[in-house]
C-alpha cells in the first residue's frame, strides 16, 4: 500500500557493492540454508529495502548479513575513506577501538547477532569480520564522541565535533487530532552515509519485543533512532549539537539503544536501560511514547546530566538544541543566543508549527511537518540548512559547528511518521530524500570541485513517495 506524492521513485532497485564492482542481487531463501533463513524475507519498495528477521540472535544476525550482504560491502567500502578523510583516523584505528574498547562491553546476545551478521555476509562472498561490523555499529559514537575526546586528551584541537542530526516531534492529548500519540522524524546526515540509510528492519527476536525500525546495513540498531515495538513503545530522538563527553569504560550506545528498543515496556524501562553503563556517546534528546497510556517523554541524556520530562497532554520536539541549563553549560559549547544557527532556527519553526496546528496533528499533517521547508531567518520557502527538512548542499553558509563547510552535501535523507493506530500494527510511513527535489552526485561534484574527494562515495538520492511499511 502506497501513498504517492509528487516526488519521483527513489533510488534503484539493483544494489551494487561498489567495493568490488559486482552485483549482489537480493538472495532467495535457499533450501540448503533453510534452517538459518526460516521466516526471513527481503523486498524493495520506493527506495527502501525492507527485511524481516526472526529467531535466535545467531539467526537474526545471519539473516541480516545474508539478505543485506551487498549493502554491507558497500557501506564498508565508503565508510573507510569517508572517516579517514573527515576524522584523520584510518580504519585500523576504528577496528582497534571496536576490539579493545567496545567489544568487552557488548552484551552476549548482541555479540551473537554481530557474529551472525559476519557469517551471513561471508556466506555471500563479502570479506568482512567482527571488528568491521562493530566499527560500523559505532559509526556515530566513535568518530564524533570518542575521537574528539581522544584529541583533547592528547592536547590537540578536536578533529571532529558531535553532529546535529534530525528534526523530530512527539505529541499527545490536546495537541493531536484524536488525542492519541503521533510521532515524526527526519534524519539529517552527510549524503555519503545517508544514502545508505534506507533499510527497514522488522525484527522478531526470541526474547523481548518484536520491533520495526529504519537503519543501516550491518547495524543492529536504528542509529537515527526511529523505532516502534510491540509493547507499545515509540522512540525517536535528535542529537545534541556541540556536546563534549565520553567515558571509555562505558557500554556502547548502539548496544544500550538496541536493548532499550527491544526490551522496554514502559518509559521508565527505556530510561533505565539507556542509563545503564552510559558512555556519553551519541548524546540525544530522546522522544519516547507509551501507546498503552498515551504518555510521552523527553529524555535528555548527556554524560554527567540527564533529565526526564513527561506528559499526557503536550508536544516535545527537537532540532539538535539542548534543553536544560546545567547540561548546556557543563557539557556543550552550544550557543543559545545564535538564533540563525540551524538548531535554533529550526526550534523557532517547530514552535510556530506546533502552536498553529495544536489539536490538528495526525499522521498526514506529520508528513507535512517533517517536509517543512520554511526558513524563519530569510522568511522564504526553500530547503536549506535552517529548514526542518534540510539541504546544506545549497547553502553558502554551511553548518560550521558540525564541520560542514559551505555547500556540504548533507541534510535530510529520510522521513518517518506514525500514529497510535499504526504503532499498534507495527507500521509507519517512510520517505526517502527531500520532498520535491533530487540530489544528483555528478552535477553536484562538477559545480563543487572542493568535494571531488567524495567521487565514488556519493551517489544520487532521488525523492521517493511516502510508503507504508508494516510487520507482516
Amino acid at each position: 500500500m502506497h501513498l504517492r506524492d509528487s516526488c519521483r521513485m527513489a533510488l534503484g532497485t539493483a544494489i551494487v557493492a561498489a567495493c568490488s564492482g559486482l552485483a549482489y542481487p537480493a538472495p532467495p531463501t535457499l533450501a540448503s540454508d533453510s534452517a538459518r533463513m526460516r521466516g526471513a524475507s527481503r523486498t524493495v519498495q520506493d527506495g527502501w529495502i525492507h527485511v524481516h528477521l526472526e529467531g535466535s540472535p545467531d539467526q537474526v544476525g545471519y539473516q541480516h548479513g545474508r539478505l543485506l550482504a551487498g549493502e554491507i560491502a558497500d557501506f564498508l567500502h565508503v565508510a573507510r575513506p569517508y572517516f579517514r578523510k573527515t576524522t584523520g583516523r584510518d580504519w585500523s584505528f576504528y577496528r582497534k577501538a571496536a576490539e579493545e574498547m567496545l567489544w568487552p562491553r557488548v552484551d552476549d546476545e548482541y555479540r551473537r547477532e554481530i557474529d551472525g551478521i559476519v557469517a551471513g555476509a561471508s556466506s555471500r562472498g563479502v570479506e568482512v569480520d567482527r571488528w568491521d561490523i562493530v566499527a560500523l555499529n559505532a559509526s556515530e559514537e566513535l568518530p564524533y564522541y570518542y575521537v574528539p575526546w581522544l584529541d583533547r586528551r592528547e592536547g590537540k584541537a578536536p578533529t571532529t565535533h558531535s553532529p546535529g542530526n534530525c528534526s523530530a516531534f512527539i505529541a499527545t492529548g490536546s495537541y493531536t487530532k484524536d488525542g492519541r500519540i503521533v510521532i515524526g522524524h527526519n534524519n539529517w546526515t552527510n549524503y555519503v552515509i545517508g544514502t545508505r540509510w534506507n533499510i527497514v528492519f522488522d525484527i522478531k527476536p526470541e526474547a523481548g519485543s518484536r520491533l520495526i525500525m529504519d537503519g543501516l546495513p550491518g547495524v543492529i540498531v536504528s542509529d537515527d533512532d526511529f523505532s516502534i515495538n510491540e509493547a507499545g513503545i515509540l522512540v525517536t530522538e535528535t542529537t545534541i549539537t556541540q556536546f563534549e563527553g565520553w567515558d571509555p569504560a562505558g557500554k556502547p550506545e548502539f548496544v544500550r539503544a538496541r536493548k532499550a528498543m527491544q526490551y522496554s515496556r514502559s518509559i521508565d524501562d527505556f530510561v533505565r536501560i539507556l542509563l545503564d553503563g552510559n558512555n556519553g556517546g551519541y548524546a540525544n534528546d530522546w522522544l519516547v511514547g507509551d501507546n498503552k497510556t498515551g504518555e510521552i517523554a523527553r529524555f535528555e541524556l548527556g554524560l554527567k546530566h540527564h533529565t526526564v520530562e513527561r506528559t499526557k497532554d503536550g508536544c516535545y520536539f527537537g532540532s539538535n538544541f539542548p534543553v536544560h541549563p546545567k547540561l548546556i553549560g557543563e557539557e556543550t559549547k552550544f550557543d543559545v543566543h545564535n538564533r540563525a544557527s540551524s538548531p535554533n532556527a529550526r526550534k523557532t519553526r517547530w514552535e510556530q508549527l506546533i502552536a498553529e496546528h495544536r489539536g490538528k496533528i495526525d499522521v498526514e499533517l506529520a508528513k507535512k511537518l517533517e517536509n517543512d521547508d520554511f526558513d524563519v531567518i530569510l522568511q522564504v520557502r526553500g530547503a536549506d540548512e535552517r529548514t526542518l527538512n534540510g539541504r546544506t548542499e545549497v547553502s553558502p553558509r554551511g553548518i560550521p559547528e558540525w564541520d560542514w563547510a559551505p555547500y556540504y552535501p548533507g541534510g535530510t535523507v529520510t522521513s518517518k511518521v506514525a500514529d497510535a493506530a499504526l504503532a499498534e500494527r507495527l507500521a509507519f510511513w517512510g520517505q526517502v530524500g527531500h520532498q520535491g527535489s533530487d540530489f544528483l552526485a555528478a552535477p553536484f561534484l562538477e559545480a563543487h570541485p572542493e568535494y571531488q574527494w567524495m567521487r565514488g562515495l556519493l551517489r544520487d538520492m532521488k525523492c521517493g513517495p511516502w510508503s507504508l511499511f508494516r510487520a507482516p
